[in-house]
């Protein structure tokens, strides 16, 4: 106890230190000599993303403080640089708040804000829990049959529940429900088998399906926006859920395996299930509302520019106008109004607006140039580009506690990168691979939300965690490259 209060002092008494390093290196990049292929405005822009990034891997401040900082940095550097248009005047702090307020105006921020109430129906209702509790009930009680179980409850609520942290919230206090059940400490090994696979699963199926992740939606948005293309739900699942499949199959080998349980079968573990059902009562009306609610919304995703012309925004608004309405809803707007993480809505906007800001001025073209011009990836196959990319994403990932500040970050880059390389492939399919490789937070504790939430209950160690995660990585890895070269050509991916 006293180890980890000493670790979180010192981590307090650095983030001055990095608040001061990271204005430190904005003002080096602002006061740099200018590059002839690079605007001022381009040279700023790169300068308050290296600014973010430092606040981003250090945690210095939380990530919607961070937001607001760099709204203001984007006002007050990009408005005293010269505009783009007309290079003998300012762009004017007029213009340049509402280019860092551009983000809120991006179609997926609505949708991002709407999955968020979406999670919060399933919350207020308790629905995820008691299909959590439903599906583990009927897989039996052998250990092999629950860590089973635990991956087929996080697809499932990967398919209704929009938030990643939501599900891992929902399937994890079982899990550890059911280890108590049997007599066992939460930090027994049965705890680190349950849990771990239940968040790395969480991880998996962000990947598999569009709305299961807000960085899926931050690298679409940049995506419309650059290259006039939506990618529709059931054109993400054909392209990323076989991948989900396999590394599912893949994860339950691999935990079995690095993580003995103390016991091959939990008795008492489907009585104490069956007895939380009876708790809960038969099902309430507003859940039973909510299926119906929730299975048109997947029924409209799925069927997305093939049965009808709505996108997946509009269909996921409509259902929220839907969930707060008198009688028919599930939940009043006083009840939603706790429950919703607004810091989470500034965020994912604030990063959309600096990924534009970086492509318009520029700047992202600029560093995708050097960096990856460097690296002689404009001469590369495009198999050896996609897996040296990958494998840079992997890495720096090691460095972010979010996905989706990493999205806001690199994706920019990765679309610039496609007009360097002279490769023959779909620029869009290039960009998703390289947005699945985000999504991987297989690692370390810290790499997801969702991972931490499992590492707060302390039913494993980071060790525990870095032995299931590493074998993960390294055959996502290897299936990304597979993929690449093979399905994804196959269906029109590449």
């Amino acid at each position: 106890m006293k180890k980890t209060e000493t670790t979180i002092k010192s981590k307090r008494n650095l983030k001055p230190l990095w608040i001061a390093l990271a204005f430190a290196v904005m003002l080096i990049i602002v006061f740099l000599p200018t590059h002839p292929e690079l605007p001022v405005a381009g040279q700023r822009a790169l300068a308050i993303l290296a600014f973010a990034v430092i606040l981003w891997m250090t945690e210095a401040v939380t990530y919607p403080v961070s937001a607001a900082m760099i709204i203001a940095l984007i006002t007050l550097l990009l408005g005293l640089a010269p505009d783009m248009a007309n290079p003998d005047v300012m762009l004017g702090t007029k213009n340049s708040l509402k280019m860092a307020l551009g983000g809120f105006s991006n179609s997926a921020v609505a949708l991002v804000a709407a999955a968020l109430f979406l999670a919060a129906a399933m919350q207020a209702t308790n629905l995820h829990k008691r299909l959590a509790l439903y599906i583990l009930s009927k897989v039996g009680v052998k250990t092999g049959a629950i860590v089973f179980g635990a991956i087929l409850v996080s697809i499932i609520l990967a398919f209704f529940v929009p938030s990643a942290t939501a599900r891992a919230g929902a399937v994890v206090p079982i899990l550890l429900g059911m280890v108590a059940a049997f007599g066992l400490p939460h930090n027994s090994r049965l705890g680190a088998l349950l849990v771990i696979t239940a968040v790395q699963s969480v991880s998996i199926w962000n990947i598999g399906i569009k709305t299961g992740a807000a960085q899926n939606m931050v690298a679409l948005g940049f995506i419309e926006k650059e290259f006039g293309v939506s990618v529709a739900w059931s054109s993400w699942f054909l392209y990323a859920a076989p991948w989900s499949i396999i590394m599912s199959v893949v994860l339950y080998f691999v935990m079995l395996r690095i993580i003995k349980p103390e016991t091959k079968a939990v008795e008492g573990g489907k009585e104490l299930i069956q007895g939380q059902l009876k708790e809960m009562g038969p099902m309430k009306s507003a859940e039973i509302r909510l299926i119906v609610i929730s299975l048109a919304l997947l029924f409209f995703w799925s069927t997305e520019e093939k049965l009808h012309p709505f996108d997946t925004t509009t269909v996921t608004l409509v259902a929220l106008a839907i969930l707060l309405s008198p009688k028919i809803g599930v939940f009043d707007w006083k009840t939603v109004e706790k429950m919703i993480p607004w810091g989470t809505i500034i965020v994912f906007a604030v990063g959309i607006a600096l990924g534009t800001i970086l492509l318009d001025t520029n700047g992202a073209q600029w560093l995708s140039d050097k960096v990856f011009g460097a690296m002689g990836l404009d001469h590369m196959p495009l198999l050896a580009t996609i897996a040296l990319l990958s494998l840079f994403n992997i890495l720096i990932h090691l460095g972010f506690a979010s996905a989706t500040s990493l999205s806001s970050a690199l994706i920019p880059i990765f679309i610039a990168l496609t007009s360097t390389l002279a490769i023959n492939a779909n620029d869009v399919g290039f960009v998703l691979i390289q947005q699945f490789v985000i999504s991987f937070g297989f690692l370390l504790p810290v790499s997801a939300p969702q991972n931490m939430l499992a590492y707060g209950t302390g039913a494993f160690s980071v060790k525990d965690f870095l032995k299931s995660g590493v074998p993960l990585t390294v055959i996502g890895y290897l299936l990304i490259l597979l993929f690449s070269a093979t399905y994804w050509k196959w269906v029109g991916l590449l």
